[in-house]
């Protein structure tokens, strides 16, 4: 018997998850089921809803931080991976070169892209004076998917301040999901999407780790959906928003398995097939962009000193940590869909919730007891 107050079970905003609709989902959860299983790791938001009509506002900002607030110049190693690269995830080009980046994790609408890389640059250089602009420079990792649907992207409304708002928010615990941060006016398989996370303990011979990942979801159309292989989507044909999709899907994936950039990467890429579980073939139009890094291996605060140690996972034991990442990545994603609600936007648009109990139903499976 679970209590409504199981993160494994319920959202924060008391909706279902997808375990708790009792779907047959793989894999052993870490005590959340979120990317914040992984020790140090830690997300925070700024969610913007106000006004109706035309300028409607349903946007905001994501924040992860990959290390505690004080360790936020000691280097993660990093892999990153485009499947489509119709979108934006900044700071990719210095993970290709030198297999790290050091600072926070941010996603947000396309529109404000810019802003959320500004404000993750002032932050560090408040958190970090003397520092930033003198020995370190920030390249900070930010991430977009597009809202306009619902939002105002136009509009450009998330500030300065929303970006270190979310940043300075950034807790440990469960995670919020569905339509709040950079997920608040989002769309997938064009039910109401946006923010969702899930995790994973992946056994290996060298032992027990954790391995979480956040998405924020705004990809895929109505007819390929389809969740623990059972085609639901073409069974839920009503209120459908698109002719074709002009959405996108961020992925970042977090672990404290010592792991090195080579693996990260195979990781990385091994994040599509977890998205394509739910049916998107990443479309044309889609920015299907994912990140993964290790929190293990701690070279101390950037520069790096003259010497690195370093311990990692033999390639052996890649296949656990493979079959972890997309069975988490497709979880992730039917959280943020079962944890969203049904929201009204721009010129009175509204897309709907997914309906948990019809999901259940479709693919046959028996909600948890409460």
């Amino acid at each position: 018997m679970r209590t409504v107050h199981d993160p494994i079970v319920f959202s924060s905003n008391g909706r279902k998850r997808a375990r708790g609709l009792g779907l047959p989902l793989s894999g052993k959860t870490g005590p959340l089921n979120a990317i914040t299983d992984v020790p140090g790791v830690s997300v925070g938001m700024t969610t913007l809803i106000a006004g109706d009509g035309e300028h409607a506002i349903r946007t905001g900002v994501t924040a992860i931080l990959p290390r505690a607030r004080s360790a936020m110049l000691h280097p993660c190693w990093a892999g990153n991976f485009a499947m489509n690269g119709n979108g934006e995830l900044t700071g990719c080009h210095w993970i290709n070169e030198a297999g790290w980046f050091h600072g926070p994790v941010l996603i947000t609408n396309t529109c404000s892209l810019g802003m959320a890389h500004h404000g993750a640059a002032r932050w560090l250089i408040r958190e970090f004076p003397g520092k930033m602009g003198e020995t370190q420079w920030p390249l900070p990792i930010v991430g977009e998917t597009f809202d306009g649907w619902l939002n105002d992207i136009a509009g450009q409304h998330v500030s300065e301040r929303h970006v270190l708002d979310a940043l300075d928010s950034a807790v440990g615990g469960a995670v919020p999901e569905g339509n709040v941060g950079g997920g608040t006016g989002m769309i997938s398989y064009e039910f109401k999407g946006g923010t969702g996370t899930a995790s994973r303990l992946v056994e290996t011979r060298a032992g027990t780790f954790s391995l979480g990942v956040l998405v924020q979801a705004n990809h895929g159309l109505r007819p390929w959906l389809q969740v623990c292989g059972v085609p639901v989507g073409p069974a839920m044909p009503e209120d459908r928003v698109y002719k074709r999709e002009q959405g996108s899907i961020i992925v970042v994936l977090a672990t404290d398995a010592p792991l090195t950039p080579t693996q990260l990467n195979r990781i990385a890429k091994r994040i599509g097939i977890g998205i394509g579980r739910a049916g998107t073939p990443s479309s044309n139009g889609s920015g299907d962009i994912f990140l993964a890094f290790s929190t293990a291996n701690d070279p101390g605060e950037a520069p790096m000193p003259a010497e690195v140690g370093f311990r990692a996972l033999g390639d052996a034991e890649m296949d656990a940590v493979f079959l972890a990442t997309v069975s988490c990545v497709d979880e992730a994603v039917l959280n943020a869909l079962c944890a969203a609600e049904t929201m009204t936007g721009r010129r009175g648009r509204v897309v709907k919730a997914i309906d948990g109990d019809r999901l259940a139903q479709l693919v046959g499976a028996r909600a948890v007891a409460q």
